[in-house]
C-alpha cells in the first residue's frame, strides 16, 4: 500500500523535472490532468529510461536525482511483479533519494547510518519551510523501500526514521503536496491491527487532517481511509460512506485528475469486495 502511494507523486515530480530539461512544460499539466490511466501507465517505463540518462548526465542535480528516485520507487511498487526486482528498484530509489537529500540538506548525508535517537535529533533540527520537499521525498521513498524489504528486520527497524521525516515535514509545512505526508503517516499508523500494536486513532486523525488540508479534493485520501482504517476497525458504515463519496465526486480537479481517476477505480474495487470482507 505504501509503495502504491508513490505512483502519482512520481508522475508529478518526473514530469516537472523533465520540463526543467526542455521537455515542454505543459506536458506535465496535460498528463496529470488526464483521466486515461492506461495510457499514462504505458508511458512510465519510457520516462524511467529518460531519467536514467539524465542522472548520468547531471549526477549532482537535486531535481534530477529526486525525480529518478520517485519514479524508480513507483515502478518497483506498481509495475514490477517479482520480489527480487521490487527490491532492486526500491534499493536504487533509496540510493537516489539519499543522494538528493544529502546534496540539498547536508545534515541528512549520514542519516541512514545514524542510530534512531541521533537521527531523530537531526531531523528535528530541520525546521525551515524549504526543508519540507526533501523531508517528504526521503521519508516517502524510505517507506516504500522498507515495505519492499519487509522480510529483512534490519531494514524494517529503520521505519522510525522514515516516519520522523514525514512527521517533521507535516509539522513545518502541513498540507504540502495535497497532504500526501499526512496520508503516509495515516497509513503507517494503521499498518497493524490494534491487537498487534497498531494505532488506528492516530491514523484516523491523520486521515481527517489530510481531508481537511487537501480541501477534500485529493480523493485518494478517502480511499485509503476506507481501506486502511475502516476495514481494520470493521466499520462498514464508514467504509461505504467514504467510498460512495469518492465515486460521487467529480474527478476532474486540474492536476489532481489523474490521481482522482485512480482513486475512483480503487473505490469501485473496494466496494465490490466489501461483502466478502465484512461478512
Amino acid at each position: 500500500m505504501v509503495r502504491q502511494l508513490l505512483l502519482i507523486t512520481a508522475v508529478s515530480l518526473l514530469l516537472t523535472g523533465c520540463a526543467t530539461f526542455r521537455i515542454p512544460s505543459n506536458l506535465a499539466a496535460e498528463i496529470l490532468s488526464s483521466d486515461d490511466l492506461e495510457l499514462v501507465g504505458q508511458a512510465l517505463p519510457t520516462y524511467l529510461l529518460t531519467m536514467d540518462g539524465l542522472v548520468r548526465t547531471y549526477p549532482r542535480n537535486v531535481r534530477v536525482l529526486s525525480t529518478a528516485a520517485e519514479l524508480n520507487s513507483a515502478y518497483a511498487g506498481v509495475f514490477v511483479d517479482t520480489e527480487e526486482r521490487q527490491k532492486r528498484y526500491s534499493s536504487k530509489a533509496m540510493d537516489l533519494a539519499s543522494q538528493a537529500a544529502c546534496r540539498d540538506i547536508s545534515e541528512l548525508c549520514d542519516i541512514r547510518e545514524q542510530r534512531v535517537t541521533a537521527a531523530e535529533r537531526t531531523i528535528d533540527g530541520l525546521d525551515r519551510d524549504s526543508h519540507a520537499p526533501t523531508l517528504y521525498l526521503l521519508g516517502s521513498i524510505w517507506a516504500g523501500y522498507i515495505q519492499a524489504h519487509s522480510d529483512d528486520w534490519n531494514i524494517v527497524a529503520q521505519l522510525p526514521k522514515a516516519q520522523r521525516l514525514l512527521e517533521q515535514q507535516v509539522r513545518i509545512k502541513p498540507g504540502y503536496n495535497h497532504a500526501m505526508g499526512e496520508l503516509y503517516l495515516a497509513v503507517i499508523a494503521s499498518i497493524l491491527p490494534p491487537s498487534l500494536g497498531g494505532q488506528p486513532e492516530v491514523a484516523r486523525q491523520y486521515f481527517e487532517q489530510a481531508i481537511e488540508r487537501s480541501e477534500g479534493r485529493n480523493l485518494i485520501v478517502k480511499v485509503y481511509y476506507a481501506q486502511a482504517y475502516a476495514r481494520i476497525t470493521f466499520d462498514r458504515e464508514l467504509h461505504d460512506q467514504l467510498l460512495q463519496e469518492v465515486l460521487a465526486a467529480d474527478p476532474r480537479e486540474g492536476q489532481l485528475t489523474l490521481q482522482n481517476t485512480w482513486a475512483q477505480q480503487l473505490a469501485r474495487e473496494l466496494l465490490a469486495s466489501g461483502e466478502d470482507y465484512f461478512f
